[in-house]
């Protein structure tokens, strides 16, 4: 049997600092070594998710952004990216001015993704900004977002208070054309609300890995709403401790938290490596 395992990434496979502990990277390349198939699915950009696993040996292409791409770490390449209709983006863009809040966009143009803004008028998106261009070394754009939503736009995203997210997410849920996620942050009290196309989601991203690749069972570990699509495609769903409720209730098992490196012993024990 060709088995995939793929974790999301911050509050399942990462410590809350966010970090791989020593143990995780262990156990995860003992198994990789040992004929293992393992990829990550995370909202992160290729920017923050790629150093962050650095020490973790991938050997399946992973999913970025909730679903928009899917990277080939290996040969640093996107291998495939879901675009958003410049209609949509345009009235998206419309949503979100009549609410007053502001936005990130992203697109991918010739292999590679940046980041466009307009302003940053709250903490959270000042502090979102900083820390992906100091940190990450993303590339980030102010302009005017309307003269650059064109057909390789791939990705919204904006963070803050839950009220204030929620009008857009009910408004703009009714275009055609793109799909969201709306969460909790795991490291604050803020809610991050994130656009893409409707083609993409972890679901479609793992549908395509298991048919490119052939997998015939897929064990997926999450905490988190945007992990629930994760957990629809895969065969094996398994949460961790800290997960959200509605991810728990979806899970074929709950296992030790991600402060606990949860995943890893759980791997560690239904595939036989010892800790």
């Amino acid at each position: 049997m060709k088995r995939l395992c793929i974790s999301d990434l911050d509050g399942t496979l990462l410590d809350p600092k966010p970090e791989i502990t020593a143990h995780t990277a262990e156990v995860v390349n003992a198994l990789t070594a040992g004929g293992m198939y393992f990829t990550f699915a995370t909202a992160r950009s290729i920017y923050s998710a790629i150093p962050i696993t650095s020490a973790l040996d991938i050997n399946v292409p992973c999913i970025l952004m909730n679903g928009v791409s899917i990277y080939d770490i290996k040969n640093k390449s996107y291998i495939k990216s879901e675009f958003i209709d410049p209609a949509v983006s345009a009235e998206l863009l419309r949503i979100y001015k009549r609410h007053g809040v502001e936005c990130f966009m992203y697109r991918i143009d010739d292999g590679a993704l940046t980041c466009y803004y307009e302003k940053l008028t709250s903490r959270v998106m000042r502090s979102f900004a900083e820390v992906r261009k100091h940190e990450y070394k993303k590339p980030f754009v102010q302009c005017r977002l309307e003269d650059y939503a064109d057909g390789y736009t791939v990705y919204f995203t904006t963070r803050g208070r839950y009220e204030e997210l929620l009008p857009v997410k009910l408004e703009a849920e009714k275009i055609s054309g793109i799909d969201h996620a709306f969460y909790l942050d795991v490291y604050d009290d803020s809610w991050y609300l994130e656009f893409f196309s409707h083609k993409a989601s972890k679901s479609n991203g793992l549908r395509f890995l298991r048919e490119k690749y052939g997998f015939d069972e897929i064990i997926a570990f999450g905490d988190n709403l945007n992990d629930l699509p994760l957990f629809a495609e895969a065969d094996i769903k398994v949460a961790v401790g800290n997960a959200r409720d509605e991810v728990k209730a979806a899970a074929d098992y709950v296992i030790g938290t991600n402060s606990e490196d949860g995943v890893a012993k759980w791997l560690a024990d239904e595939l036989k490596v010892e800790n």
